[in-house]
């Protein structure tokens, strides 16, 4: 009975030989950077078959996530079986994380085009549709394009000019670009690619991500700056949960460029992006576009380097006005705001601009802001830089200009006539003079009855002008004279003082 008994219970189990144990606490998962895990692959795999098999530490991290073999990077997709294809992409992602100084002489080429190999390899991979973006896939992806592209600018390569890059500065261009370029391009397909998880994606593709992205537009590299302004307008149009802080983190940007630093490379990029943004946005405008639009565009009419913007800026403010013509008095407002003084290249640009904006102006909105807009137009038409005095008069060739003068010529001619009388009289470039006298036929043309009206009040003021001329000489006159009166005086009663302090002495 006892011997029955003890047969039933379970017998000990015979210690495990320590190369076992070490085996399977080598299949345990570990973390690799927090982003994914995968275990090792076994020996029974390894056998069957012979391309996948476990991997050095060195080259690619012993777990890459749950349930994923780790695949030797260094072979090529044509070498696996579709089904080892995805661990594959996998582990060539993580393989090519590592980073190489580019300016180092003694950096090891071959190693250098083994990366640029792969990277070439992974970015045929997903053109050509094999590729599966699971979460393991996406993490590293993402952790790849971190690793790869995520990086502080040196001091050196920051332009000395007030505004970044100009246009009369040769461009920078970064000696990694090589590998940039393709790890860019990789990461716009992946953006683009059909069957990317949107929800699953914007895990990884996080606001840190985007706020490291942006960072980025301010490179001296031209080339990286129109990768980003096609992977950030993409990430915009894709992921609608990350647009409201796309929005707030350029006009961060910008805020800092304005008002702080005056310095950013990539400003043109930036509103390239938002040109497009722009033509989007629903009607009627939300009171956070409008916001954006005085409180980041028209400031970016202030600093010096507007130059380097201007055309899309420009192109921003017009699409703001074609969605909301009611706008157009607020944005001229604004240019007069930060209209130049003593720029007279920054003075052309305005005057273009202004007449783009003038041509979308609907009557109301301009007799809001006529009488400040013309006071500033008269000083242009009397400018001594003949091209701003040339470009000013330009204005009266638009139709649309014209007709908004001529119906409201009784308030805008007394504003420019003496203007264009002092030009007759002084200007001393003979093109502008042309221009003045065909204003002039053109204005006796429109209204001849109010053309002699204001020459008669020009008249009236030169002669108060040349009266209160004559009084204020007639008075410094005046002043002089009693003020050598006084100093004569002075002179005589300063020796009698000097006598009668000696007599009491």
């Amino acid at each position: 009975m006892l011997k029955q008994i003890l047969s039933k219970l379970p017998k000990k189990v015979p210690k495990s030989d320590p190369s076992d144990t070490t085996r399977s606490d080598s299949g345990n998962p570990t973390s690799f950077g927090n982003v994914f895990q995968c275990t090792n692959v076994g020996t029974a795999i390894s056998s069957k078959l012979n391309v996948v098999k476990r991997v050095s530490s060195a080259v690619f991290p012993a777990s890459m996530g749950a349930g994923v073999e780790a695949v030797d990077p260094h072979l090529s997709f044509k070498d696996v079986s579709n089904a080892q294809k995805q661990n594959m992409f996998i582990s060539k992602l993580s393989f090519c994380c590592s980073v190489y100084d580019m300016s180092d002489p003694d950096r090891n080429c071959s190693e250098l085009d083994l990366k640029r190999q792969t990277l070439t390899e992974l970015v045929d991979f997903v053109s050509s549709g094999s590729a599966r973006f699971t979460e393991p896939a996406i993490s590293a992806m993402c952790k790849m394009c971190a690793s790869n592209l995520f990086r502080d600018f040196p001091p050196k390569f920051r332009s000395s000019s007030t505004g970044g890059e100009t246009a009369d500065e040769e461009p920078i261009f970064d000696p990694a670009w090589s590998h940039l370029q393709v790890v860019y391009d990789l990461l716009l397909q992946f953006i683009n690619h059909n069957s990317l998880d949107v929800k699953l994606a914007k895990m990884y593709l996080d606001h840190a991500f985007i706020l490291r992205l942006l960072d980025l537009f301010d490179s001296e590299d031209p080339r990286e700056r129109d990768s980003l302004k096609a992977i950030l307008h993409r990430i915009y149009g894709k992921f609608l949960a990350h647009r409201l802080f796309i929005r707030k983190s350029v006009s961060n940007i910008i805020y800092r460029f304005v008002f702080e630093t005056e310095r950013h490379n990539g400003i043109a990029e930036l509103l390239e992006i938002f040109g497009s943004i722009i033509s989007g946005f629903a009607l009627p405008l939300k009171e956070e576009h409008r916001t954006f639009l005085w409180r980041v565009l028209i400031p970016l009419h202030k600093p010096k380097s507007v130059g380097i913007y201007h055309q899309q800026l420009t192109y921003c403010v017009v699409q703001f006005i074609d969605k909301d013509p009611k706008l157009a008095s607020t944005v001229i407002k604004g240019l007069l705001k930060y209209w130049p003084v003593t720029n007279s290249q920054k003075e052309l640009m305005f005057l273009s601009e202004l007449e783009e904006l003038l041509e979308m102006t609907s009557m109301v909105e301009f007799q809001k802001i006529m009488v400040p807009l013309f006071r500033r137009i008269g000083g242009c038409l009397n400018s001594s830089h003949y091209q701003v005095a040339e470009r000013a008069h330009l204005l009266w060739n638009n139709e649309h200009i014209l007709n908004l003068i001529t119906h409201n010529r009784q308030v805008i001619l007394p504003l420019i006539f003496s203007a264009l009388v002092r030009n007759t009289q002084n200007h001393w470039n003979q093109a502008v003079l042309n221009l003045t006298k065909n204003i002039r036929k053109m204005i006796s043309q429109m209204d001849e009855d109010l053309a002699l009206a204001c020459q008669h009040n020009l008249e009236e003021e030169d002669l108060k002008s040349v009266a209160e001329a004559e009084r204020r000489r007639i008075t410094w006159e005046r002043l002089e004279a009693a003020a050598n009166v006084q100093s004569v005086v002075g002179d005589i009663l300063v020796p009698i003082k000097s006598a009668a302090c000696s007599v009491a002495c």
